[in-house]
């Protein structure tokens, strides 16, 4: 019996639970350290990353604002986007690109949802490994073959049903199309977190008051997960609005104002892309022209995650 109070005091057993717990803290954990070094470091990277690309926007995008021939008024209310003459209304490529981003989320949305539901609710382990992997290869495609595919597939058959008259070859209904399923993954795979992560006891309080699968999946978890599927959708916009070699090869390649998505028009991504790889002289308006479109398209990000996170703080649910 001495032995063992002894050995318990040699392993601080008669020690009060709070003067263990600072001799813990006060001994030397140098890899601990280091792994918290490190992750410090790796977090602090990414912010001057994120701050040194507002910083190179911010000061190119000056540029272009003090020119003469550019006012704020024009730029945001223009209908006409045309550098080289002195037109910089950026109503055309916003309007096009909002219109390719709708078409997008109205594709990936439903399936996103109803995939999520389908592997959350009702997929066997089996159904689960086959679809989940499928999935992820979908999500790694390069996005140049989507852009591809779009043209060389997508617009044929849009053409072969609403008539060669009424679908113009570079369209942006093709482009939204397969942005839509470019998108897919992304919105599935955050669903469908979201929807796992709603408590099993709901499930079975729905069943046991005789709601079938259906009804418990529609009307307790996904209002359960409501916040993560909205964070889902907004996060999908965001990817849909950023996408560019799809739209660069499917959309269009001239500014456009209209709402037919028929019709070929250039979104703010393809525009930059077009114009970037042209002869464009240093520090030509036309060259800091690009750098004021990518700082609409960071505002226009930066206010759906600022939106995203007052809806998850908004509906936000909680369970013991």
């Amino acid at each position: 019996m001495e032995q063992v109070h002894a050995r318990s005091r040699s392993f601080g057993g008669g020690a009060v639970p709070g003067q263990a717990a600072e001799r813990l803290r006060r001994a030397p954990r140098l890899g601990e350290g280091a792994v918290r070094v490190f992750l410090f470091l790796s977090a602090a990277v990414s912010i001057l990353i994120t701050l040194g690309i507002v910083a190179v926007l911010v000061e190119e995008s000056t540029l272009f604002f003090r020119d003469p021939e550019v006012s704020w008024l024009e730029f945001l209310t223009g209908t006409k986007w045309q550098p080289h003459i002195g037109a910089f209304g950026v109503l055309p490529l916003l309007t096009s690109t909002l219109v390719v981003s709708t078409i997008a989320m109205l594709v990936a949305l439903p399936l996103g949802i109803g995939v999520a539901i389908y592997l959350s609710e009702y997929a066997s382990r089996r159904a689960r490994a086959i679809l989940k992997p499928t999935l992820e290869v979908l999500a790694g495609i390069p996005t140049v073959v989507f852009g591809y595919f779009a043209l060389t597939f997508v617009t044929p058959l849009l053409r072969s049903v609403f008539g060669r008259d009424t679908v113009e070859i570079y369209n942006m209904a093709s482009g939204g199309i397969v942005i839509g399923m470019l998108v897919l993954p992304l919105v599935s795979s955050m669903c469908e977190d979201a929807l796992s992560a709603v408590p099993r006891s709901l499930r079975e309080a729905g069943l046991a008051m005789g709601s079938t699968r259906l009804e418990t999946a529609t009307q307790i978890v996904v209002p359960a997960a409501f916040s993560g599927i909205m964070a889902a959708s907004i996060v999908g916009v965001s990817r849909a609005i950023g996408e560019t070699m799809v739209v660069a090869l499917a959309a269009g390649a001239g500014p456009n104002l209209t709402l037919n998505a028929f019709r070929g028009a250039e979104t703010m991504t393809g525009h930059i892309v077009r114009i970037s790889g042209g002869d464009l002289s240093y520090d030509s308006i036309d060259y800091n022209s690009i750098f004021a479109i990518g700082l609409a398209l960071f505002f226009m990000t930066l206010t759906l995650n600022v939106i995203s996170q007052a809806i998850v703080r908004r509906y936000r649910e909680q369970y013991e």
